[in-house]
């Protein structure tokens, strides 16, 4: 007998994903207990009534967010923009990255957006990136013909050649950022109708915008907003009109007719044409595949991950001062409709490592030089203790408020901008400066006199404070602890600035670093190991952690030592949800919040390398195959994984995750490299004596 409720409707055929099954469910988990075998009897595809109920409870529902892996990035290395299937820009803050955004509907679905599309046709037919560029490329099917849309926000020559520019604090390039989106249209079979919406929302949707024409035809149009002090000004060769705060175009397009639009933010003219929007197009193109060619890329069928994730952390560099943002968006929920939602718009310290680790490997040293003299800025510049992040100008006072009239990400609350853990202890950050400082020294064979006082200023902080507990890599909200891996950067800033003063011949200052160094890495091996020899989270615990990863990774043992080796497979084993790894148990943690937390994808990647170090290179193997299973269809990384529905969370795209990823596909690659050398090598000749 059929369950009573709404499930007796299923019976025609069930998917996890039908809208009929998601919301019966809902209805009728509670109204019934006896659904569940119901739907175990009656489903199809295989699809049992717990792995739907467990879809739902996991963010299965419907929502009228896109999901966050379905979003394309797009940079001009001053400012980002976000891109949803549906060909509407859905987050755009100007003029900087970590502006208020003038479209924020990933926020909130009045908070603007800018749509281009068929019109009554939401799903394009496909997406991709043109290869080797961040120009995006979305194909769309209607019943009467097809068309291509390319975005891209552009960058041209250097503009400032008759004054210097009022932001730019590294050596200007050949390129600058032409502040001005661009969306090109080509009917390329039959005929489509087309539509454009453009409504911004200023100062994260709370100005609506006020449109003019800035022309005697309906070609130009100007958006501005009381309180503001810029404007937007959107050029086209579709007829513009106007309703309240949107403007608006239609047309219709036969095979081979085109059509352009181009939203600008600054001073400098926008193209007139199509012909012209094509060539401002393709040079921002050639901009992207000349830069990718200055890296070193493997023969590898990976290598276009590694293409990706380098071009993505380009593009969250902000030109002007060398800095990289975590992410370019903020509060994406780490949690379904939960709490833990975060401004990642500004740029950690703790990064640095392995950013630099990252570019180095992959051949970018100009960036990389960039990015170590914007934190080299920082450093020296502050006057008390060392944050652990700044804004991307070096700004370092980032207040966290809560936007109240926003909705939230498929409704997270609350939303923030500023970022409250500006202010936090977190011992790792003096570790992370002095890796650095190391990597940049070994890249150059050379320690410059101007890094010394900053050497000797990081290793003495570290060591006057690192018996003390702090708030830890994961920023915790919760009481302070001894944790392992904020203990383990401590010896990092001791053990690096040692080898430092040695490369200066500075025996004294290295003798006592040294000692120093020994004493915390005695201190970790008594206080940070339980019972069965497996390194943990902080010291009045036995929570595994997945943050100790980076004892192989730093060196802190060999990755032979059995302490090292248990760890990992302890990790491995205890703290992964289907083989996807925790930072923590938030049952076990008190992080200052409630509810769970998707399984954090750079972790994941930290246990790929780790498995490597100690010889497991098979599980390694596997493991970073699932991982790249899991990439968006553009080859993108959240924060996050939902480990049974493989949803993506939290900030996107997350440098943090692609800067592992690369770390644990060149760990592979190497290791086979390694293998395939000793395979192919001669045995020796026998003793014939």
């Amino acid at each position: 007998m059929a369950p009573s409720g709404e499930l007796s409707r299923l019976t025609a055929g069930i998917t996890g994903s039908s809208v009929d099954a998601i919301t019966s469910i809902e209805v009728c988990w509670a109204e019934d207990p006896t659904c569940g075998a119901y739907l175990d009897t009656h489903s199809e595809a295989g699809q049992s009534a717990a792995t739907m109920k467990a879809a739902f409870d996991h963010g299965g529902r419907l929502s009228a967010f896109p999901p966050i892996a379905d979003y394309a990035f797009l940079s001009d290395c001053q400012t980002t923009a976000l891109v949803a299937p549906n060909g509407n820009v859905e987050w755009l803050c100007l003029p900087r990255m970590d502006s208020p955004s003038v479209f924020g509907a990933i926020l909130d679905r009045d908070a603007g957006g800018f749509r281009i599309a068929p019109a009554a046709v939401s799903v394009p037919a496909a997406r991709r990136y043109l290869p080797g560029t961040m120009v995006l490329e979305t194909s769309w099917e209607t019943r009467t013909g097809w068309m291509i849309v390319r975005d891209v926000l552009g960058i041209g020559p250097w503009h400032h050649e008759s004054e210097r520019s009022d932001s730019h604090r590294r050596s200007p390039t050949d390129y600058d950022a032409d502040r001005v989106l661009l969306r090109l249209i080509e009917c390329t079979q039959g005929s489509v109708e087309i539509k454009l919406d453009c409504e911004p929302a200023f100062d994260y949707g709370g100005l609506a915008a006020d449109w003019s024409y800035g022309g005697s035809g309906y070609n130009d149009a100007v958006a501005r907003s009381e309180g503001m002090d810029f404007e937007l000004r959107l050029v086209s060769d579709l007829r513009l009109g106007f309703e309240g705060p949107r403007a608006r175009a239609r047309t219709t397009l036969h095979e081979g007719q085109t059509a352009y639009v181009a939203l600008g933010w600054g001073q400098r003219p926008l193209p007139a044409s199509y012909e012209e929007a094509q060539e401002w197009l393709a040079r921002t193109g050639r901009f992207w595949q000349e830069w990718l060619k200055h890296g070193t890329f493997p023969d590898h069928p990976w290598r276009s991950y590694l293409q990706r994730s380098a071009l993505t952390l380009k593009g969250l560099t902000y030109a002007p001062s060398g800095a990289m943002v975590a992410a370019p968006t903020t509060s994406l929920p780490e949690t379904p409709g939960g709490d833990r939602n975060w401004d990642y718009r500004y740029s950690w310290i703790r990064d640095s490592t392995f950013m630099l680790w990252a570019l180095y490997t992959l051949g970018f040293d100009e960036e990389a030089n960039d990015f170590f003299y914007f934190v080299a800025d920082v450093v020296e510049a502050e006057e008390g203790p060392l944050q652990i992040m700044h804004g991307i100008g070096g700004e370092s006072r980032l207040e966290e408020q809560v936007l109240d009239h926003l909705s939230g990400y498929d409704n997270a609350r609350p939303v923030r901008v500023g970022n409250g853990a500006y202010d936090q202890s977190q011992h790792d950050v003096w570790g992370a400066v002095l890796d650095s400082i190391y990597l940049h020294t070994r890249s150059r064979d050379q320690l410059p006199d101007r890094l010394w006082p900053i050497i000797k200023r990081q290793v003495e902080d570290a060591l006057a404070h690192w018996r003390e507990p702090d708030r830890g890599i994961w920023e915790v909200r919760g009481e302070p602890r001894h944790f392992t891996s904020s203990k383990l950067m401590c010896w990092v800033a001791a053990d690096r600035g040692a080898r430092l003063a040695r490369i200066r011949d500075d025996d004294p200052i290295a003798g006592r670093w040294q000692e120093a160094a020994d004493e915390i890495h005695a201190d970790i091996c008594a206080n940070g190991i339980d019972a069965r020899g497996v390194f943990v989270q902080h010291y009045d615990t036995d929570a595994l952690d997945a943050s100790v990863l980076l004892m192989p990774l730093v060196r802190f043992l060999p990755p032979d030592d059995p302490r090292i080796r248990d760890t990992v497979l302890a990790i491995a084993e205890e703290l992964t949800e289907e083989g996807l790894v925790l930072r923590y148990r938030v049952e076990e943690t008190d992080d200052g919040f409630s509810g769970e937390e998707g399984t954090f994808t750079i972790c994941s990647f930290w246990l790929v390398s780790a498995l490597v170090e100690i010889g497991e290179l098979p599980r390694a193997r596997a493991l970073c195959e699932k991982l790249l299973s899991y990439a968006s269809p553009l080859l993108l990384y959240a924060e996050e994984i939902d480990p049974i529905t493989g949803r993506h969370l939290g900030n996107f795209p997350q440098a943090f995750t692609h800067l592992a990823l690369i770390n644990a596909v060149v760990h592979i690659i190497e290791a086979e490299r390694r293998l395939e050398l000793r395979a192919l090598a001669p045995e020796p000749a026998l003793d014939r004596r």
